[in-house]
């Protein structure tokens, strides 16, 4: 284990604790004396997935993680949620005991966990997956969604602006009318 900071091998652990499906271990570099945490995850048996033009490709969390990453940049969510998600649906892919997954499998999942975390990431996500191709089927992703849970955000997300914002920006509104 190199050190991020100094690029040193050397390093001792100060404290382990088990994570999930893993461990979490707490280490100091011995030679800069910096700490740093690692993470360990036991490597399950391959898994592949079908791409839609029927290639087979090694799964990769990376690209899971990027890809859930860039639809919920920029949004209010809470620090670790997104490696969390990722987590959970690893897990679940894992746990079906296939050795082969369809690409959309793992789409749907995707859809279905942003749809509780985030409209506007799942809405992101949708245009791609779904492969949007005009402002019409966009529209009926969001009318969609609107009718199935209204406008109220996600339980876990953060809000834009805390009430107290809210309070002083209608004040202000109803000032310049």
């Amino acid at each position: 284990m190199r050190c991020p900071y100094c690029g040193d091998t050397e390093s001792k652990v100060i404290d382990s604790r088990s994570v999930g499906d893993g461990i979490r271990r707490r280490r100091q570099c011995l030679g800069c004396a910096t700490r740093f945490t690692t993470y360990e995850r036991l490597q399950s048996r391959n898994l592949f997935v079908i791409k839609k033009d029927a290639r087979r490709e090694e799964f990769n969390r990376d690209k899971l993680l990027g890809g859930i990453r860039k639809a919920c940049e920029k949004r209010p969510l809470p620090t670790g949620t997104i490696d969390k998600l990722v987590d959970n649906i690893e897990t679940e892919l894992y746990r079906l005991g296939k050795a082969e997954i369809p690409s959309s499998a793992i789409g749907d999942i995707v859809m279905e966990r942003l749809e509780e975390l985030d409209h506007i990431a799942y809405i992101r996500f949708a245009s791609v997956y779904r492969e949007f191709t005009g402002i019409v089927a966009l529209k009926e992703a969001v009318d969609t969604l609107l009718d199935t849970k209204g406008e109220a955000p996600p339980a876990g997300q953060l809000p834009l602006l805390s009430q107290e914002e809210l309070t002083i920006l209608g004040q202000r509104r109803r000032r310049r009318k």
